[in-house]
C-alpha cells in the first residue's frame, strides 16, 4: 500500500510510532539510516534532515558535506522486530544538497532516472530477486567466524537443514513488510541459504533488496547465527550470487525482451565491476554454476543469461552473474540502460549457447567473450566504456576506483 505525507503523519499520531528511521544507502550498497522523533517528521517532509555526509563512506569531501534526506511517505512500514508498544517505522529517503540539487552518490536518484528514461520510451523493467547468504556460528564476543550453521547439501531437509525455521522466521518478517517471498531452501553450501521473492516494478524491487538484507541478519543475530551475504566467505564453496530476474512492458504490446537482453549481453564487460564490486567476487566466477562467459541459454544454468522456459505470464530472463555485495539500485539501473541500448539500436539476440561451456572444444568457445577474471580488470573495462561513462556520475565513478 502507498500512502500519502498526510496519511504517515495520521498514522505516527494515532498508532503510538516514537521513533522514524529515515533510511538510505552509500555508493557501495550499505544500509545507512537516522532515526528522528515523531515530532521532527513533518519538518523532514517539509525540508528534509541534515547529515553529515563527509563522515560516510564515499558520500563527498567536507567542502560539500552538508547533505539532506528527504523521506517518501509511500516507502513506509513498521520494523516487526522492534517493541509492539512505541513502535519504530522505516522510510526510504532521497539525498539532496540543502540547495535542492540532487546529490549525484544518491544511486536510488540514480534508479529513478533510469525508471525515467525507459518510460519515456514507453518501457516498462520488472526485477525479482533470488539472494544467498551462509549462517555462521558467532565468537564468544558475539561476531561472526566462518564456522557453518549445518553441514547440509542442496534442498536437504531438517534436522540436517537446520536454517529451516530461520528461513521462515525469516519469510514470515518479509511478508509484514510487504514483500512476498517465492520459494526458501538449502543451498549446496554448508549453512547456505536461498531465498526468492516475488518481481516488482525496479524501485520496488531494489528497495526489498536492501529490506532483505537488513531482514535476514537481524533474524539471524536474533537465533544466535551471522549471516554473510560475501561472495565467497568460504574458498572450498559455493559463493553466494544475486540472481535477477528481468522482465519488460512495452506501451504496444510487442515483445523487446530479446532486444533488451542483447543489449545487457553488449554490455555486460563494461558494467562488471558494479554487479561485483569486491576482489572476492571474482573468486566466485566459473565455479558452481557462476558464469565466465557473455552467453545465454534457456537450460543450461552456467550461463550469463538464462531464459527459463517454465514461466507464465511475460516472458522473462535470469541475469546471473551479480553477488549480494553489489549495489542493486546500481545494478538495476544499468540493467535499464543496458537494454534501453539494445533496443535503441535495434540488436539481435545472438545464438544461444545450448552446450556445457566447461568442456566445449576452444574453437567453440573462442567465439565468446569472458567477463572480466579479476577487480582490477573490471575496473578498467568500465574505465573506458562510453557506455559507463554516459550513465554513471564521476563523483561514483571515483569512489568505485574508476577515475
Amino acid at each position: 500500500m502507498e500512502y500519502s505525507k498526510e496519511e504517515v503523519l495520521q498514522y505516527v499520531r494515532e498508532d503510538d510510532v516514537k521513533f522514524i528511521r529515515l533510511a538510505f544507502c552509500d555508493v557501495f550498497g550499505r544500509q545507512k539510516n537516522i532515526s528522528i522523533n515523531p515530532s521532527e517528521l513533518p519538518h523532514a517532509f517539509d525540508r528534509g534532515i541534515a547529515i553529515d555526509g563527509s563522515a560516510i563512506s564515499g558520500f563527498g569531501k567536507d567542502l560539500h558535506s552538508d547533505l539532506l534526506l528527504h523521506p517518501e511517505p509511500q516507502t513506509l512500514h513498521q520494523l516487526p522486530w522492534r517493541p509492539e508498544h512505541g513502535k519504530v517505522v522505516r522510510l526510504f529517503s532521497d539525498i539532496t544538497y540543502p540547495d535542492g540539487t540532487p546529490f549525484p552518490c544518491d544511486t536510488r536518484y540514480l534508479l529513478k532516472q533510469a525508471i525515467s528514461e525507459a518510460k519515456a520510451s514507453g518501457l516498462r523493467f520488472f526485477f525479482g530477486s533470488r539472494q544467498e547468504f551462509y549462517l555462521f556460528l558467532l565468537d564468544e564476543n558475539g561476531y561472526p567466524t566462518t564456522i557453518p550453521y549445518d553441514r547440509a547439501g542442496y534442498m536437504d531437509l531438517a534436522p540436517e537443514d537446520r536454517g529451516e525455521n530461520i528461513r521462515r522466521e525469516i519469510c514470515l518478517t518479509l511478508e509484514q513488510l510487504g514483500i512476498q517471498p517465492e520459494s526458501s531452501h538449502h543451498e549446496e553450501g554448508p549453512g547456505q541459504n536461498r531465498i526468492n521473492f516475488r518481481y516488482s516494478e525496479a524501485l520496488s524491487s531494489a528497495d526489498h533488496v536492501m529490506t532483505f538484507r537488513t531482514v535476514v541478519k537481524t533474524i539471524a543475530h536474533r537465533n544466535g547465527l551471522g549471516a554473510d551475504f560475501r561472495a565467497k566467505p568460504l574458498a572450498d564453496q559455493p559463493g553466494n550470487g544475486f540472481h535477477i530476474i528481468l522482465s519488460t512492458e512495452k506501451e504496444d504490446k510487442s515483445n523487446v525482451l530479446p532486444s533488451v537482453l542483447a543489449g545487457i549481453l553488449e554490455q555486460a564487460h563494461d558494467m562488471t565491476v558494479f554487479s561485483n564490486p569486491t576482489k572476492e567476487s571474482y573468486l566466485r566466477f566459473g565455479g558452481h554454476k557462476a558464469p565466465v562467459y557473455i552467453s545465454w541459454s534457456k537450460e543450461n544454468r552456467d550461463q550469463l543469461i538464462r531464459i527459463p522456459a517454465n514461466y507464465t505470464g511475460n516472458p522473462r530472463a535470469v541475469y546471473r552473474s551479480p553477488d549480494p555485495t553489489a549495489n542493486p539500485y546500481l545494478v538495476y539501473a544499468l540493467l535499464i540502460y543496458a537494454g534501453l541500448y539494445g533496443v535503441n539500436h535495434h540488436l539481435l539476440l545472438p545464438e544461444s549457447a545450448e552446450f556445457d561451456l566447461h568442456s566445449a572444444d576452444p574453437s567453440v568457445l573462442s567465439r565468446y567473450r569472458k567477463l572480466p577474471g579479476d577487480l582490477a580488470s573490471a575496473k578498467e573495462a568500465a574505465a573506458s566504456s562510453r557506455f559507463i561513462r554516459e550513465h554513471i556520475p564521476e563523483e561514483v565513478l571515483r569512489i568505485y576506483g574508476i577515475l
